[in-house]
């Protein structure tokens, strides 16, 4: 999960120049950066780090003397801990469908490096707010129905029972266990075995489609000028999978929370949207919705596992303070049907708290 996607420091001067790096990746990429310069135009002397990343990749933006890209992004994804070709793959499969995505102009897949173009420097989590948040959030709801319609399987690695129950397990394994220092009773591990089943057999029994893995306003830009719909990032970790993964992240997002009545609006619109344009959504809008809560509640437990991993075994702490936001989703879901409380139970036991329960289905 990205965290920090391109985006937010635009180029300058260079203080320290790529070449004066102490960093040996950094001179490396400085090196391969000079062989392309030429047919790209860049300005090596303008540069500026554009993100950090809740992964090992970090990026940055260089000048360009090209006028139809004044400048450019960089990917530093170092092997053995990060492999490009995915984000290589996935990039073209967007491009395909007709979607924003930085396009990869060079690589170096050995190195870990990739040229890519520049979608700009906000996204939508920098610029949403209450007057214009119906705007952004259909426009990305009709990008991602566009997304899912360029579906095809034995294309994308399959969102299968192995993958999703190693999500599920970084829940007690990092959240639980290393966060909370609390170690599972037998009842309690029983218990939480029972719901991870339940949201397995969810995810399994719903259509397969292209599943972005992260649509969620940081890694949406909300697009350069002369385009439509939002620019798409951070798509390296797409699978072939579950209808309603990406509607659901988008709502319930990891940064930033939204009342259930504007949730419930645009989950109704992407519905509609999905039907006319001939996706397997359900007929009734009580089911699909069931299933998208069930399926946001593997995602809140595995993100939950995630940041808490992030913190202590990466050394990155800023994501822990968003596990409230995670936990509050959580236990509003689990509350709402019978067969997830003890869920709720659970989390009342190891947390300590409570939430209200809003709209049930």
């Amino acid at each position: 999960m990205t965290a920090h996607p391109i985006a937010a420091t635009s180029v300058s001067n260079a203080s320290h120049p790529l070449s004066d790096a102490v960093d040996p990746r950094l001179k490396a990429l400085s090196d391969w950066l000079a062989s392309v310069a030429e047919p790209f135009a860049l300005d090596m002397t303008q540069w500026a780090p554009a993100s950090a990343d809740a992964s090992f990749r970090r990026y940055f933006r260089i000048g360009s003397r090209d006028p139809a890209h004044p400048s450019l992004i960089v990917m530093d994804a170092p092997p053995p801990q990060e492999d490009c070709r995915p984000f290589v793959h996935v990039a073209q499969l967007l491009d395909e469908a007709g979607l924003q995505a930085p396009k990869v102009l060079t690589e170096d897949l050995a190195q870990g490096f990739l040229l890519l173009t520049d979608l700009g420097r906000e996204t939508y989590l920098d610029v949403i707010n209450e007057e214009n948040a119906r705007t952004l959030m259909r426009a990305a709801l009709d990008a991602l129905i566009v997304w899912q319609k360029s579906s095809r399987p034995n294309v994308l690695p399959p969102y299968d029972t192995a993958l999703l129950r190693r999500e599920l397990d970084l829940f007690p394994d990092w959240y639980v266990g290393k966060h909370l220092k609390v170690e599972l009773s037998a009842d309690q591990r029983a218990t939480l075995d029972r719901i991870n089943e339940l949201l397995i057999d969810n995810a399994l029994a719903q259509p397969k489609v292209f599943v972005h893995r992260d649509y969620m306003p940081r890694n949406l830009m909300p697009g350069l000028p002369g385009t439509t719909g939002p620019g798409i990032l951070d798509f390296q970790d797409a699978v072939y999978g579950p209808l309603t993964y990406d509607v659901i992240s988008l709502m319930r997002d990891a940064f930033r929370s939204w009342d259930e009545e504007r949730q419930l609006d645009w989950l109704a619109y992407y519905w509609e949207r999905a039907r006319k344009a001939g996706l397997p959504v359900d007929a009734d809008f009580g089911e699909f919705y069931r299933q998208a809560e069930w399926m946001g509640l593997q995602r809140h437990l595995k993100v939950l596992g995630i940041f808490a991993r992030i913190n202590y075994r990466d050394g990155k702490s800023r994501y822990l303070a968003d596990t409230p936001r995670f936990i509050e989703y959580a236990r509003k879901v689990a509350d709402r049907y019978a067969p997830l409380r003890p869920l709720a139970k659970l989390l009342d036991e190891l947390t300590g708290q409570q939430a209200d329960v809003g709209y049930t289905f």
